[in-house]
């Protein structure tokens, strides 16, 4: 085997002995809060336990349970301020350790978002009035992207992270009258006049 075909090899050879601790411990993540659900009694695949790779209707029963949906765009900038939070906490430790600790805090926001203080929570003072929680394989799903939004803001310049928050921030609230600011200020201090902004955007049974 001439060196053009060993060199590609060598390169993967080199990456994986030099990252491949990071892989595991992203598995590791992954895997253990998959596990920590299955333990709260949260479902694979959702209640009817079908896999699916994607649900666009937010207002379906289907929503949360399949591989991706428009809330993924609110987890993809989870991934981008977790990014910018631990730039500014912890900005000596290396990018892998960081990488690592963004995931943590995405998996263990999949498990307090699976709580039943949260999904009671969210029925209450959001618009999710049927949200049951996310099967498993979303919640992993979500982590992953969490996981690209790190890489990308690790990748590209401050502004151009910026600019594509905005960019799906504005996006879904054109698309479906909610998006992850709107999401934490329910959360946290419903307001009547966008709930009701919200609500008008329901289909009609």
């Amino acid at each position: 085997m001439t060196d053009a075909h060993t060199a590609p090899w060598q390169r993967v050879h080199a990456g994986l002995r030099r990252y491949g601790w990071v892989l595991a411990a992203a598995v590791g993540v992954c895997a253990a809060t998959a596990a920590i659900e299955l333990w709260m009694g949260r479902l694979p695949f959702g209640p009817d336990g079908r896999m699916g790779l994607w649900e666009g209707n937010i207002w379906s029963s289907e929503q949360s349970q399949r591989f991706a949906d428009p809330y993924t765009f609110s987890h993809t900038i989870h991934g981008m301020l977790f990014y910018a939070i631990l730039w500014l906490l912890a900005r000596r430790a290396p990018v892998e350790q960081r990488f690592i600790g963004a995931l943590v805090m995405e998996g263990a926001w999949e498990v307090l978002e699976n709580s039943p203080i949260i999904i009671n929570r969210y029925r209450e003072a959001t618009i999710a009035l049927g949200y049951v929680g996310d099967s498993v394989f979303n919640s992993v799903s979500d982590i992953l992207f969490a996981a690209l939004g790190f890489l990308f803001a690790w990748r590209v310049r401050p502004r151009v992270t910026v600019a594509v928050i905005l960019a799906m921030e504005i996006g879904t609230a054109l698309w479906m009258r909610d998006n992850l600011t709107l999401n934490i200020v329910m959360l946290l201090h419903p307001i009547d006049a966008i709930k009701d902004w919200q609500m008008a955007g329901r289909p009609i049974p």
